[in-house]
């Protein structure tokens, strides 16, 4: 796993045209932040906020993963994506 992998697939799941489930796509969200950024490292949101805080939590879950792991599972996710997609 290298870096460029990682952003080839940060550019491929922008190209995605198929329909991608809110879980599917806060998984995704969750890996790339975990990937980019490392544990979360913000307060959680207000629960009146319901899209910031699924967001924070999904990425919260993360926490103690590898940036290494976080992008080896971000790019399979993005390719089985890809896969659904092409049918």
């Amino acid at each position: 796993m290298c870096q460029v992998e990682f952003e080839l697939a940060c550019a491929a799941v922008k190209e995605l045209k198929g329909p991608v489930s809110d879980q599917e796509k806060l998984l995704v969200y969750s890996y790339y932040k975990q990937a980019t950024q490392g544990d979360c490292n913000i307060p959680a949101p207000s629960a009146t906020d319901v899209k910031a805080k699924a967001k924070w939590e999904a990425w919260n879950q993360n926490k103690g993963m590898t940036k290494m792991d976080a992008m080896r599972i971000y790019v399979a996710k993005v390719q089985e994506l890809k896969k659904n997609e092409a049918g």
